[in-house]
């Protein structure tokens, strides 16, 4: 009780000093997670529900406000929430991420208090323990800009968030057991868009107006394919950067990635299809929604568009095309291009390879033969507290032993400037997250990587994001600025790989003490594993 007392105390003096220093604005949200009955794909499931919604309520808010989100426990496991693409600057106490959060347990409260910095563009959040992802508990997350800063861009007349990504008829609970039994999930039994199997969604629009549709993978286990019929998709924006705007026809949206993309009503006046439809498996998954015109109360009258299926080239030219808008503001009014990520000289290299080892007769994934397994205490509480023992390192490069389990985590300079190279010896397609961070995607190709690989990088215009695909045999390579303190989730967006294994955290460590490199731990941290007994310091 004097713990939730020290903490409404902390909300009360934020709000005061909010108030007579015009500080940036707080926006509050209260919600209880239950479980409930869902028919996504026509069988009754128990999902995840927030405030009774699959999917969730949708976050809208603008650069640098202040998000106090109150979550409530309702469910009979323990519960965390994450922000994909959110970079809790100077504040990975907020990741919501077992290795920087313990818990909430069955039946009680965790608030969240993050701000988004210097932040634009679309986002998801997600539940983040346990398989709880396969249930649902996920949804939608808009950063608009601040009214000072220019947007390259008219307001589109709506602004439309699509959810979309494969989808299982077994529960969680299910699906997890059979990971635990050490075999991998059966092929996917479907796909959703926003929580709703093929024409279960209706999105209604005026002709001749322009909309933004943000479209994200929320997916486990495949990447996907969007389409609009008839419809062609002017691409603006990707986890947070403004793009060069061209045009598509249809756009491979990876696990775990998002993008925005305007779309003009400009055909004439009937429905058409939206399509989401899996990539790279030789079954495919397909799901529509509904494009409708207002003055239209005709039907879909022709078969929905087909999509690119197998093709890798295709795949790859795609990515390399998106590119930044150099002369756009970003978050800040200073242009996207006047950060000149190419003439930063790197101060580490690190390449990452995948694997699928069987280890103790199971089924794992791992990341330079080393399996995560989760520890006993979050990471990030160890390291506060100086509780050693709790876990050890991994290479920095592939090193061709033998795969073993291990809680990994690597250590790098705040400040520092890093080149990753994520190589897939694979024949699967793998998309990689960095939590904490965006990266600069140099490069990727197919074949391993070399040191000479680098005289193909793009080191002048090319997209920053936080999620970034690696194709089967190829490789990937970033550079990204080591700017924000933490411990960091680097994880496979494969949600049977992470949960097998194939992620590791990243320290990002400054030897000064000082809030202006890192928040404090929170005066309402809950504490578990070795991490009981030992107390926070009010912020």
């Amino acid at each position: 009780m004097g713990e939730y007392r020290s903490f409404c105390s902390f909300i009360f003096v934020l709000l005061l000093v909010a108030c007579t220093t015009g500080e940036d604005p707080y926006r509050f949200y209260n919600w209880n997670v239950t479980y409930g009955d869902i028919y996504p794909l026509g069988v009754k499931q128990q999902g995840i529900l927030i405030n009774g919604q699959f999917p969730g309520p949708q976050i809208e808010c603008v650069t640098n406000d202040n998000l106090i989100i109150s979550v409530f426990n309702s469910l009979d496991e323990p519960f965390l929430i994450s922000w994909n693409g959110v970079q809790q600057r100077r504040n990975s106490w907020q990741d919501g991420v077992y290795g920087t959060n313990c818990p909430i347990p069955p039946g009680q409260n965790f608030t969240y208090v993050l701000q988004v910095k210097d932040q634009i563009g679309s986002y998801f959040y997600f539940p983040s323990l346990a398989l709880h992802k396969a249930a649902g508990g996920y949804g939608g997350f808009k950063i608009a800009s601040r009214s000072v800063i220019p947007v390259p861009f008219p307001p589109p007349a709506g602004d439309f968030t699509i959810l979309a990504g494969d989808w299982y008829k077994k529960n969680h609970t299910d699906l997890r057991a059979i990971l635990d039994g050490g075999s991998d999930l059966p092929f996917p039994d479907g796909l959703l868009i926003n929580g709703r199997s093929s024409n279960g969604y209706t999105f209604t629009v005026d002709q001749g107006k322009t909309y933004r549709f943000r479209i994200s993978n929320v997916g486990l286990t495949t990447s996907i394919n969007f389409r609009i019929q008839g419809h062609k998709m002017l691409l603006v924006e990707v986890e947070g950067t403004h793009t060069l705007q061209n045009i598509y026809d249809s756009l491979d949206v990876h696990l775990g990635q998002s993008y925005s993309v305007l779309v003009t009503a400009d055909q004439p006046a009937q429905a058409y299809d939206i399509v989401a439809s899996t990539r790279f498996t030789s079954q495919v998954l397909t799901a529509t929604s509904i494009l409708r015109y207002s003055n239209s109360a005709g039907s879909v009258s022709s078969p929905p568009p087909g999509g690119p299926t197998i093709q890798i080239d295709w795949s790859l030219e795609q990515a390399r095309s998106i590119r930044r808008n150099l002369t756009a503001s970003g978050p800040r009014p200073n242009p996207q291009g006047s950060y000149h990520y190419g003439m930063i000289n790197t101060t580490r290299t690190i390449i990452l390879a995948n694997s699928a080892p069987i280890i103790n007769g199971k089924q794992r994934y791992a990341v330079n033969s080393v399996s995560f397994i989760p520890a006993d205490t979050p990471l990030k509480l160890a390291d506060y507290f100086k509780i050693s023992g709790v876990f050890g390192g991994i290479p920095d490069s592939p090193t061709g032993g033998g795969a073993y389990l291990q809680t990994s985590v690597t250590t790098a300079d705040f400040r520092g400037y890093a080149e990753v190279v994520f190589e897939n010896p694979e024949d699967v397609v793998q998309s990689w997250h960095i939590d904490g961070h965006n990266f600069f995607v140099v490069g990727m190709d197919g074949g391993q990587w070399s040191a000479a690989s680098r005289l193909n990088y793009n080191l002048r215009d090319t997209i920053s994001r936080c999620t970034v695909q690696v194709y089967p045999q190829s490789w990937t390579a970033v550079y990204m600025p080591l700017d924000n303190v933490g411990m960091w989730n680097v994880r496979s967006e494969n949600w049977v790989r992470q949960y097998l294994g194939q992620q590791f955290y990243l320290r990002v460590y400054s030897p000064a003490n000082s809030w202006r490199d890192e928040y404090p731990i929170p005066s309402n941290a809950l504490r578990c594993g070795r991490a009981l007994g030992h107390s926070t310091r009010p912020v």
